[in-house]
């Protein structure tokens, strides 16, 4: 769904001043890096700017979305408008080159030519450096707009020729209230607001029946680890594999995985109105005094060396199999 003006403006204030002062001085930057957690509205406000520059009918640099240039920008098929995506899990040498080629040409309906790039930190090593030598040589014609949640993991030579823009998440209160008003009942949205900062992907999370059944199995997991790994290993293999079989499936999984441990030390530190698991608050008040803070501590750093591993490509199966023994209370951590 398109982003309006003033949604961004709800979203992201600071940001939209910020480019609106730049529209409004002509003084738009030849290339910008947008960091920031997933679903800060990055991708939008990049559409936004490119449109604004492009549109044929701006009022005071606010695009049009009527003019043809912004309905094309909008459906992915202006010719001046490239979009660069991760070919499988990085962005490739290949595809930089390929850009490089097409912006040696004169734009073909307008002046300028953009590029966007999403998740720009997964770029191999030789598409960072082709990336590098573009942004090295400045066309006053070309904008580039790169976006990237980990803003750690970009070349510093990179960064250093971009405009930084950071994207702040919506406040909790402010994603719990406009969930609740698109009619989430009141004890799910702290979870829903926990597993994402957008709030179009948090309401199709909360009609979601696959995420239904999921939080389900990953409470029931919970519990299972308090009896044993033996037992834990063997529902890994009857219930947890059957459902959370893709990447971001598994990954998803160890995000609610995680939240339960918050909550745990949430209610252990006497901050229960935190908890997100509020269905099973009273069940994990009994439980959170039966294990010590620095087991707590130990277990949420698995899980989050879990979703490191994830993203490096280990084995799904191998991966959960070693999380469930390192969860174990008092089991030593690898």
């Amino acid at each position: 769904m398109v982003k309006t003006w003033e949604q961004l403006q709800e979203l992201q204030p600071i940001v939209l001043k910020m480019l609106k002062n730049s529209l409004e001085k002509n003084r738009v930057a030849h290339a910008y890096l947008f960091e920031g957690a997933r679903g800060t509205g990055k991708k939008d406000f990049a559409f936004l700017l490119t449109k604004a520059l492009l549109c044929l009918a701006p009022i005071e640099n606010v695009p049009c979305e009527t003019c043809i240039n912004c309905k094309r920008v909008n459906h992915g098929n202006h010719p001046d408008v490239h979009l660069v995506e991760p070919d499988g899990l990085s962005i490739k040498k290949g595809q930089i080159k390929a850009l490089q080629e097409e912006f040696s040409k004169t734009g073909v309906e307008s002046k300028k030519k953009f590029y966007l790039v999403t998740h720009a930190d997964r770029m191999t090593t030789n598409a960072a450096n082709s990336l590098l030598k573009f942004l090295e040589e400045p066309n006053s014609q070309t904008v580039a707009i790169l976006m990237t949640e980990q803003i750690q993991q970009i070349l510093p030579t990179i960064i250093s020729r971009c405009q930084i823009l950071s994207f702040q998440p919506l406040s909790s209160e402010k994603m719990l209230e406009k969930l609740v008003e698109l009619g989430v009942k009141k004890e799910q949205a702290p979870l829903l607001a926990s597993m994402t900062n957008n709030i179009n992907e948090a309401f199709a999370l909360n009609g979601d029946d696959w995420f239904a059944q999921a939080q389900k199995i990953v409470v029931k997991l919970y519990e299972v680890l308090r009896r044993g790994s033996l037992e834990a290993l063997v529902f890994l293999q009857e219930e947890w594999f059957g459902h959370f079989k893709e990447k971001e499936q598994i990954d998803r999984g160890l995000d609610l995985l995680l939240l339960i441990f918050k909550d745990l030390l949430y209610i252990q530190v006497g901050k229960s109105d935190q908890v997100v698991f509020v269905n099973e608050r009273q069940r994990l008040e009994h439980f959170a005094f039966t294990c010590s803070p620095n087991s707590l501590s130990r277990q949420l750093s698995a899980i989050l060396e879990a979703k490191r591993k994830l993203q490096s490509n280990m084995n799904p199966q191998l991966l959960m199999e070693q999380l469930v023994l390192n969860l174990q209370e008092g089991s030593s951590f690898v």
